[in-house]
């Protein structure tokens, strides 16, 4: 009972804080959400640290711990924004979506025979910038039916909420738990593009490929599946271009065959994870630096045993 009681009180000042976001302009929302980061980024020290350590990790021979530290603290101001600025799009009509957000690369072509299904797409995402925005793609790229897959939370009621706010376009969500077998269903019928994020450590039961120079143990299944759908394989980055603006870019298409033979697993995984490792070269802060990349069994302890000491940024 006061579960149930504390997921509606919940659920309640969530749907509040969803209108206000979307009442007002997208500006002020990234605005709001760049000031909650830079506010979680001094009172989340665990946090913040596994920012400065992840981070540290990777550019500790290119960076100093003071350009290490800055990039950690604009990290989580993007994180806030891109926080804020999801539920705002997530509400925007079409006309007003196309102001704020360019889609392009081969990834990207529609299909109009509406005789025959599309061949499937699979998009193997991560979390970069407004990654909330792959549920509006249905905006700029015709014939298909989208879909991805989440995974649940606890409280029912703020679980329907979010999966209303992610499906208001018109795109289908997959309970990676529950629904694999209608996902399978789906998929076998054609049509459809499926979008993944294949940026977190998938444990022990991953594949341990390289990324940013360490091991990691990453995801099967966008190389899986789309050699046993036939899926065209891309990997679409969202990258911040301004302040509640971004650009979708799709690249050239991950090859699943070579000499008419599929290819391994392994040089698929591996090919999509350099993608994502290129788009974070690109723009470190506009990555998800707060989680743990590098679990596994062999990666190495995060370098960063003490924050370095704060830069002073003009």
């Amino acid at each position: 009972m006061l579960a149930t009681r504390v997921d509606k009180i919940l659920c309640l000042l969530t749907r509040t804080g969803i209108r206000l976001l979307q009442a007002m302009p997208l500006r002020w929302a990234a605005l709001l959400g760049r000031f909650g980061g830079e506010v979680v980024f001094w009172a989340d020290r665990r946090h913040r640290r596994m920012a400065i350590a992840n981070l540290s990790r990777c550019f500790q021979h290119e960076k100093t711990p003071a350009e290490i530290r800055a990039l950690a603290h604009e990290n989580f101001r993007r994180i806030g924004e891109n926080a804020c600025c999801a539920v705002h799009t997530a509400a925007l009509g079409a006309s007003d979506l196309h102001k704020v957000l360019e889609v392009r690369g081969p990834g990207v072509a529609s299909h109009d025979d509406q005789q025959n299904p599309a061949p499937n797409r699979l998009f193997a995402t991560g979390h970069f910038g407004n990654f909330e925005l792959f549920t509006r793609l249905a905006e700029y790229i015709r014939g298909y039916q989208f879909a991805a897959t989440y995974r649940g939370i606890r409280q029912p009621a703020l679980n329907q909420l979010f999966y209303e706010l992610r499906t208001k376009s018109g795109n289908r969500l997959f309970e990676r738990r529950k629904e694999s077998e209608e996902l399978k269903r789906m998929m076998s019928q054609g049509g459809l593009l499926l979008v993944l994020v294949a940026d977190q450590s998938a444990g022990d039961s991953g594949m341990e490929v390289s990324f940013l120079g360490y091991p990691c143990l990453a995801s099967r299944a966008p190389a899986v599946m789309a050699m046993r759908y036939g899926c065209s394989l891309y990997v679409p980055i969202c990258y911040r271009i301004g302040l509640g603006r971004w650009v979708i870019e799709t690249g050239e298409p991950i090859p699943t065959q070579e000499n008419g033979r599929r290819r391994s697993c392994d040089e698929i995984t591996q090919d999509i994870n350099a993608a994502m490792e290129t788009a974070v070269r690109r723009d470190p802060a506009n990555w998800f630096w707060v989680h743990n990349r590098w679990k596994g069994r062999r990666g190495p302890q995060p370098v960063a045993t003490v924050e370095p000491v704060p830069a002073t940024v003009n």
